[in-house]
């Protein structure tokens, strides 16, 4: 009992950082329609800047800086590589967010090395100083939750109750009525990027004491990530949550059945099977996923 439950505590952790990636895919597609699968450098970026600042400054502001700057990097990089283009397909956006991740880690790597990073704890000083019925559980666990948490719910009903979010969401119903109203969507789309690359910068900060942050760690979390947004179903970014959860679970609870070696393996299985029964997602609609 106690096994199964550290693979449901592990599952949760890791399934709220798919989930975070996912929200930021959803995020991005919503407003622009754009697939970004430069996401999951969102969040190794986070990790890797706030353990910079940390060398010099608290944690708490290390981190807050960090998400801010990456904020502001994912919405220059809308600026510099979206806004201008004038004739594109999805497949173009799609080539364009590869190479920008392909193009952001290679820089990393000269940066930061290869060498493993990480945060402290944000609390405690052991990975597992909790027991919870016989299972260990590290106080950054509950902090990942928490703080993944109130990002995406923070996000939600920026998105339903504040100006900026309604204009986001006119832009992904209908973009030629929106401009008619007067809405700029060359700002929105930006906003929708900056939005997008913060919470992916706040998940990788808050993962970092557990799993520690590497180069090389955005690729398989975009593609974890892509596989949670189109289990929950594109264009429902709260749909997106449940995705995440339920990839960690699945990749976490595999471990009791298969070899260790097919536990990355499980996403893309995911993936798959969701394309191929429900390609709109097991959770959302189908006019959901049309007008995202």
């Amino acid at each position: 009992m106690s096994t199964f439950l550290q693979y449901i505590l592990s599952g949760v952790t890791v399934g709220s950082v798919y989930a975070a990636v996912a929200v930021g895919f959803n995020v991005i597609y919503r407003t622009t329609g754009v697939l970004n699968f430069a996401q999951g450098e969102f969040v190794m970026l986070g990790g890797m800047v706030a353990v910079t600042l940390a060398a010099r400054l608290p944690t708490g502001v290390a981190v807050a800086v960090a998400v801010a700057a990456v904020g502001l990097f994912g919405a220059g990089l809308e600026w510099t590589f979206f806004r201008r283009l004038r004739r594109h397909t999805p497949l173009h956006m799609v080539v364009i967010t590869i190479g920008l991740a392909i193009l952001i880690r290679e820089a990393a790597r000269h940066v930061w090395d290869e060498k493993v990073r990480s945060l402290p704890f944000f609390s405690g000083t052991s990975v597992s100083s909790l027991r919870l019925f016989g299972a260990a559980l590290s106080p950054q666990v509950l902090w990942v939750l928490g703080i993944v948490g109130l990002a995406v719910l923070a996000l939600h009903l920026t998105f339903r109750h504040t100006l900026a979010g309604r204009a986001m969401r006119a832009c992904a119903a209908n973009p030629d009525a929106a401009q008619l109203a007067g809405i700029n969507l060359g700002v929105m789309r930006t906003l929708s990027f900056g939005f997008s690359a913060a919470l992916g910068a706040l998940a990788g900060c808050a993962i970092s004491p557990l799993t520690l942050t590497q180069y090389d760690m955005g690729a398989d979390l975009a593609i974890k990530g892509f596989a949670a947004a189109a289990l929950g179903g594109l264009g429902d970014p709260m749909a997106a949550v449940a995705g995440g959860l339920a990839v960690g679970l699945a990749e976490k609870l595999s471990i009791s059945i298969l070899p260790a070696a097919y536990e990355d393996a499980t996403a893309f299985a995911i993936l798959i099977l969701v394309l191929l029964v429900r390609p709109h997602g097991l959770l959302a609609s189908r006019s959901a996923a049309r007008s995202g």
